[in-house]
């Protein structure tokens, strides 16, 4: 059966039998900035830090995960917070997929974002896996791309609506493809929406309307490969995101502070350098050295701006100040 790529993505990835339907842990197939070091989460509380401080320590703090896998980022944010903050912390893990054996009891496991939030919503690889139209330049104009369950693809006969490519992604050559990110921006919108007072962050792999990829991002995941996209329900299907876009559909939503920066930029910010310790500190303290060796191992490839340290970073606040300070390297 052909189906847009939309529809192909949505039954794929989160149908009964879907990716992210199955049992079988992400980390097998893809290694996030979650699964490479406790330095992330590390950041991830100095943000939420800030950002009670800013709300004045209320009563309840939240910690809204969103697209929460395994419960990673939850489970390690609860065992780094300070006792004061963890005491008012609230932890929910939003995801399809059922609650992992083992994750503490103090995180709640939902499939929908609460409604209110007072804190701070983080959402780390969400938006590359919200389903999109994939279109392809013809002479005639741009159409939709279609798929079969064997991945085989074919145009359709229709003409695309191109309000959003011509805003964010025209394409002028022949065979040039886009994802269009309508899709995005709406969820993106829907979860700032939530936002009652702090900070909501969308941390993913993205482009901007000055840099867009003429072939497009589409592709797959599977036991750590990269692959071609099979829209099969054992293969992970994400697409790069169009992370102006999202800014402005957040902005639209909910009027804040919206800024985006790289991982670096914001790592960096936090602490998170990557330099390697003193080769002095090895004489008088080696078990020490070593340990400092690898936490900057961790913390380079957190950075390295052509790996993790090239994500993008797109963060609206609301009610606050910028939990975040670049410093002037933010880029509005």
């Amino acid at each position: 059966m052909w189906r847009t790529w939309r529809d192909a993505m949505e039954i794929a990835l989160y149908g009964d039998g879907g990716f992210y339907r199955n049992a079988v842990p992400r980390s097998d197939h893809f290694r996030t900035s979650v699964h490479t070091s406790l330095r992330f989460a590390d950041a991830v509380v100095k943000i939420l830090t800030r950002i009670d401080g800013e709300l004045r320590s209320p009563a309840r703090l939240d910690f809204v995960d969103v697209g929460a896998g395994g419960g990673e980022l939850v489970e390690a944010v609860w065992r780094l917070a300070p006792t004061e903050l963890r005491d008012r912390l609230v932890l929910t893990a939003v995801e399809v997929g059922d609650r992992p054996s083992g994750l503490t009891e103090a995180a709640r496991w939902r499939s929908e974002i609460p409604m209110s939030i007072r804190g701070l919503l983080f959402a780390n690889e969400w938006l590359d896996n919200v389903p999109v139209d994939v279109v392809v330049r013809t002479p005639d104009g741009p159409r939709l791309v279609l798929v079969d369950p064997a991945g085989r693809e074919r145009c359709s006969a229709d003409l695309v609506d191109g309000e959003w490519l011509d805003t964010w992604w025209p394409l002028s050559t022949v065979d040039d493809r886009a994802e269009v990110g309508r899709t995005r921006d709406v969820a993106w919108a829907c979860a700032v929406r939530r936002l009652a007072a702090g900070a909501a962050i969308a941390v993913d792999y993205g482009h901007v309307r000055s840099a867009r990829p003429s072939a497009g991002t589409l592709t797959g995941y599977r036991q750590g490969r990269q692959v071609i996209p099979v829209p099969d329900g054992r293969t992970d299907i994400t697409a790069h995101v169009a992370i102006d876009a999202c800014a402005e559909a957040g902005m639209r939503a909910v009027p804040g502070s919206v800024e985006v920066a790289t991982q670096r930029e914001v790592l960096r910010s936090l602490g998170c350098d990557g330099r390697r310790p003193a080769l002095d500190c090895a004489r008088t303290d080696q078990v020490g050295y070593l340990g400092r060796l690898r936490a900057a191992s961790e913390e380079a490839e957190l950075i390295d701006p052509a790996g993790l340290g090239g994500y993008f970073w797109l963060i609206h606040s609301v009610g606050i100040c910028s939990p975040v300070s670049l410093h002037g390297t933010i880029r509005q």
